[in-house]
């Protein structure tokens, strides 16, 4: 028997489908979603096979969803470690749906390796267990800003109208065998380094498994601006384009780094520079 938590039917809200192979952690997943004033519904599912069903399934509000090309549900909030069909090969499958739910994974002790693929998957959040409710509401609120990236809010995805929430992405890295989230607005530029790439933040770097040209694509709406085969910088942090022997460089913050700008990318940089500026 399937149940589906309700709150405020009917006034717009998220449809979430939550996935935990064990009551507790279902328990207070569906506890703390309930309590959050933007989720509107809440669909369980008990294993990620279960979870693939309901979507596929006969549901009268997930089918007008599909039907009108919208993602099936808003969010899928899933824990990571499940018999049979893990949660990281439910995202997989989940990466497939066109347009596919935003990717929220709860995370035990030792998942990092996991939390890494995840983001890769396309996850916004990773939540420890056990969860509590400000953390929660924090993750609804990456969902949020995730959706109206993706020009999928108001009321045809039930995503609630206002300001912008304040968090946003958060980058999950592995050090000395704990997995620290880092915010994208954090990172103050990005160097690659083969198939990975270096986030640089005021405290330090942190190496993470991902290619430069795909954070390009996922943060370019974050105001994130490729100036180099090599570098990937947020545009806000840019104080100066400067001319050398060398050619262009850009100058990050109170010259707290120089980073050079290739010949390709010169032209589209001073444009983005002029229009921030006339903004």
């Amino acid at each position: 028997m399937h149940l589906t938590v309700s709150t405020s039917a009917n006034t717009p809200g998220l449809v979430v489908l939550a996935v935990d192979d064990e009551k507790d952690g279902m328990d207070l997943m569906l506890e703390r979603l309930d309590a959050n004033r933007f989720v509107r519904r809440v669909i369980p599912a008990f294993d990620a096979t279960e979870a693939l069903r309901q979507l596929a399934g006969d549901d009268p509000e997930l089918n007008a969803r599909r039907n009108s090309g919208r993602p099936i549900v808003d969010a899928v909030f899933s824990d990571l470690k499940m018999p049979g069909l893990t949660g990281m090969e439910m995202a997989k499958v989940l990466a497939g749906f066109k347009p596919s739910p935003v990717l929220v994974f709860i995370t035990g002790h030792g998942e990092g390796n996991d939390a890494v693929e995840a983001f890769e998957l396309g996850a916004v959040d990773f939540i420890p267990k056990p969860c509590d409710q400000t953390r929660m509401d924090r993750a609804v609120q990456r969902v949020i800003s995730k959706l109206r990236g993706d020009g999928l809010t108001g009321e045809a995805t039930g995503a609630p109208a206002g300001p912008e929430p304040s968090d946003e992405e958060v980058i999950p890295v592995e050090l000395a065998g704990t997995t620290k989230l880092i915010p994208r607005s954090a990172v103050r530029w990005v160097e690659a380094q083969g198939d990975y790439a270096r986030l640089f933040t005021a405290e330090g770097s942190h190496l993470v498994r991902i290619p430069l040209a795909q954070l390009e694509e996922r943060w370019e709406k974050a105001g994130f601006v490729r100036i180099h085969r090599s570098y990937l910088v947020p545009i806000n942090l840019i104080t100066e384009l400067q001319l050398g022997g060398n050619g262009y460089h850009v100058v990050i913050g109170e010259e707290e780094r120089k980073l050079p700008v290739s010949r390709r990318h010169t032209r589209e940089l001073k444009d983005r520079i002029t229009r921030r500026g006339g903004a």
